[in-house]
């Protein structure tokens, strides 16, 4: 255990200019449903919750906003469940317009209450907003909707814990399905909320779940290395793994906790890598990134 632990720290290790430095802070992300027949009316056959998926983002972008329409990207999120189209389209557009960082890819739930969790996301400063989506299933159009929270205060500090008690189910206003299993009826209506000003059936109003988001850690950074930018999702994974915003990577390597190289893969000028890692046995890695300018970036990854 003491040869692992010192072998990740030696790969691990960066040394870090503070001059221009700005931060990266990790955040545990845990969602809470308390949907049931008693506060809802009622609670449909197979109920669960699709993927929790989303972005960090500026500013200059917002997916998902009360009294706009639907992307398509989020009428497919909240029909059927498909993240696709909203991480190529919405959120891949976002990062090559400089608006976004990183494609989130949480787990599901497949009960209709219980805790959905993404652990040690990180953040950069420039991309300080959190979004964040997941579908009441089935239902014709329904889902949470996290948009635009700021994970930071205005003095510019990461915030340490944020919760918000109290989350209502969004309405895209792509589907015209009164209940849980109506079948699909093309709609073109704008985002609503079920809320206590607008309580509609099945949901009377009720909160349907709570969200916390903790600070776990903070790190001092270079502005100018160009791979604090790409992200390695999901983590953990199955076998398929992608590395977005990936323009700056040369050189993608994989190690075993034991320290021998397993995987070895050179890019140039892409903006997303995907890695088949099934051939790799269950287990801990570690991934090493490199740029022309000898930058790298190490980030641990699971598989399972």
């Amino acid at each position: 255990m003491k040869r692992i632990t010192l072998l990740l720290s030696l790969i691990v290790l960066s040394i870090f200019n503070d001059i221009e430095a700005q931060s990266i802070a990790t955040y545990d992300i845990v969602f809470t449903s308390t949907w049931n027949a008693t506060d809802h009316t009622s609670i449909p056959p197979n109920d669960h919750w699709s993927r929790l998926v989303g972005a960090n983002h500026n500013a200059n972008v917002s997916f998902m906003e009360i009294g706009e329409m639907a992307s398509q990207g989020m009428e497919f999120i909240a029909e059927s469940g498909i993240n696709s189209i909203f991480e190529d389209v919405d959120v891949q557009n976002a990062i090559n317009a400089g608006n976004a960082e990183q494609y989130i890819y949480g787990p599901s739930l497949s009960t209709a209450s219980g805790t959905i969790t993404i652990s040690d996301l990180e953040f950069t400063e420039d991309f300080p907003l959190l979004s964040l989506f997941t579908m009441v299933a089935p239902s014709p159009d329904w889902l949470v909707a996290i948009d635009d929270l700021e994970l930071m205060d205005t003095s510019g500090n990461w915030k340490t814990s944020i919760n918000i008690p109290v989350l209502y189910v969004y309405d895209a206003g792509t589907d015209a399905g009164e209940n849980y299993t109506s079948s699909n009826a093309d709609e073109n209506t704008t985002v609503s909320i079920f809320d206590g000003s607008n309580p509609i059936a099945p949901f009377n109003g009720s909160s349907i779940g709570s969200l916390t988001v903790t600070l776990t850690n903070l790190l001092s950074i270079d502005e100018v290395n160009p791979l604090e930018s790409p992200k390695i999702y999901p983590n953990p994974s199955t076998g398929n793994t992608t590395i977005s915003n990936a323009q700056s990577i040369k050189t993608v390597e994989i190690y075993n906790i034991l320290g021998s190289l397993v995987k070895n893969k050179n890019f140039e000028n892409t903006s997303k890598i995907d890695l088949n890692l099934h051939a790799l046995q269950k287990g801990m890695y570690v991934v090493r990134l490199s740029d022309a300018s000898g930058n790298t970036k190490t980030q641990k990854l699971i598989l399972e």
